[in-house]
């Protein structure tokens, strides 16, 4: 069967094309949906191109790079995050679309994003029989993976603007506040990784949410003024800083691809 694998032609179906999930991964997840933030900011309202426009220079770049990530043969860490880094700044960009340009607030954007969220779990999950990262073998499977994530990083930048705005029904923790309170969720999900016998599955996913938000308030703190309770860096200068630390953490933390169950026994 290797050899058959290893055959011109033959995809081996057990070469994962997404990274494994070390803490690399997650400091990179961060830092990549913190420049989604402030980039989709800077495209749609420093430039003054509006969410709408926004949203769909972002959905076509994400789409060209989908196409880019399932055409290739293995994992490429550079496209990976390429593509992390799209639906991130598509999801900043849908987010404020939704809980702006429809008028539906901060409480009704948030509660569509987690209906679509949670149909296309269910949908991959009633096609595949999971969600795991692991299962991930085929195009299919694989779009269902990006659709995921697609939906989980405006998910998350709707609830991260729903706990620190003021306006529009927000909760109005502030940018602070709202870090912190995504920061001690994802502690109380490392917590439960190590010391109990909840889902890895479902603590990858739940992780995989709550990073958006998080980053969603460090990029406001990083760009909004100082009268915001910001940090007054502006969109421009702080989504360079943080294009510079993601490729300086691709080439010095290690990026090897993920293993699938069949490869671990």
């Amino acid at each position: 069967m290797e050899a058959l694998r290893k055959t011109a032609g033959v995809i081996d179906l057990r070469s994962s094309k997404v990274p494994a999930v070390t803490l690399g991964f997650w400091v990179i997840k961060i830092a990549a949906t913190t420049l989604g933030e402030t980039a989709g900011d800077a495209v749609s309202m420093s430039m003054h191109l509006g969410y709408a426009i926004g949203s769909a220079i972002f959905i076509g770049i994400f789409v060209a790079a989908i196409a880019a990530q399932v055409s290739v043969k293995k994992f490429h860490p550079f496209l990976y995050w390429a593509v992390i880094v799209a639906t991130t700044t598509a999801g900043t960009t849908m987010a404020d679309f939704a809980d702006r340009s429809l008028g539906i607030g901060y409480p009704g954007g948030t509660s569509l994003l987690f209906v679509l969220l949670m149909a296309s779990l269910g949908v991959w999950y009633w096609s595949v029989g999971s969600v795991s990262v692991d299962t991930i073998t085929s195009p299919k499977v694989e779009m269902f993976y990006w659709t995921t994530i697609l939906f989980s990083q405006t998910l998350g930048t709707a609830l991260g603007d729903w706990m620190a705005g003021s306006d529009r029904y927000g909760l109005g923790l502030g940018y602070e506040y709202g870090a912190l309170i995504f920061a001690a969720g994802l502690a109380v999900i490392v917590a439960a990784y190590f010391y109990t016998n909840i889902s890895h599955t479902l603590l990858f996913w739940a992780a995989f949410i709550l990073t958006r938000p998080l980053g969603a308030t460090v990029g406001d703190l990083l760009d909004k003024p100082l009268s915001a309770g910001g940090f007054a860096f502006g969109r421009f200068y702080a989504s360079a800083i943080l294009a510079a630390f993601i490729v300086a953490c691709i080439l010095i933390l290690p990026q090897r691809a993920g293993k699938h169950p069949d490869e671990a026994r």
